[in-house]
């Protein structure tokens, strides 16, 4: 630790963080472990068990973690690579305490968080997002066995990484983000919510009543027709009763 002091500005925040983080993480546990590279503090590697009762349970894997230059302001990468069945291999993990979203990212979180907020995300549904996948639990157990017998370029046997002590107990701080990482995976794997659809009001087609004309054209016509013909008719009926009357008188 003297040499990174040495090699970074010790009053930069984010070396000042990482520099206590790696001092409180300085030994190795059961359950998780994690320090930075000699000669890059942003980068660290961890090795983490699988969670018991699980299909990774026995299983150890080994990562890397890299750091932006904002920590704490700004989240972590995480990377496995170990093969495990659940995330891929060199690949930077989807997790809502990961760089993938920095949205939901709290400055007082820490490597730690982020090693126990992996344990407990890794029994959970896929379900497609970015790093992950869909093995099945015999392939996963399968893994676990292998994963033991992994060597790490850097790290050598991550086997003998960790050790026999007992993690620290959980704060309820951390609690609280493994509850809500919980929450997100069952939110994830229930079926989107879709909202109801209005109710489609079927308008019935309004009969308009037939409001044809009384008379049309052609009907004023016949009408006209026939009262011509009736009036030449009575013409001429009253001139044959006059012709006749003359006649009777004359004679």
């Amino acid at each position: 630790m003297s040499e990174m002091g040495e090699k970074y500005n010790t009053k930069c925040p984010g070396v000042k963080r990482l520099m206590r983080e790696a001092l409180e993480l300085v030994e190795a546990t059961e359950e998780y472990c994690a320090r930075p590279l000699e000669d890059n503090l942003f980068e660290w590697h961890f090795t983490v068990q699988g969670p018991k009762g699980t299909e990774f349970e026995g299983g150890i894997y080994h990562g890397r973690i890299l750091l932006p230059k904002e920590y704490p302001m700004h989240p972590p990468h995480i990377i496995l690579l170990t093969p495990n069945g659940r995330f891929e291999v060199n690949k930077k993990i989807c997790l809502s305490i990961s760089g993938h979203h920095p949205e939901t990212w709290q400055p007082s979180w820490s490597i730690r968080t982020a090693l126990l907020a992996l344990i407990a995300f890794m029994p959970t549904p896929a379900e497609g997002t970015i790093g992950s996948l869909e093995y099945t639990p015999a392939e996963r157990k399968l893994l676990a066995k292998k994963s033991v017998n992994w060597v790490c370029p850097q790290c050598g046997e991550i086997a003998s990484l960790l050790s026999s002590t007992a993690a620290k107990p959980i704060t309820e701080e951390e609690q609280s983000v493994l509850n809500q990482i919980a929450f997100k995976a069952e939110e994830e794997q229930s079926p989107k919510s879709v909202p109801p659809e209005e109710p489609i009001v079927e308008v019935e087609p309004q009969v308009l009543e037939s409001s044809e004309p009384t008379n049309t054209f052609l009907d004023q016509l016949m009408e006209i027709l026939i009262a011509l013909l009736v009036g030449v008719i009575g013409i001429f009926i009253y001139r044959r009763w006059n012709i006749n009357q003359v006649s009777e008188t004359e004679l």
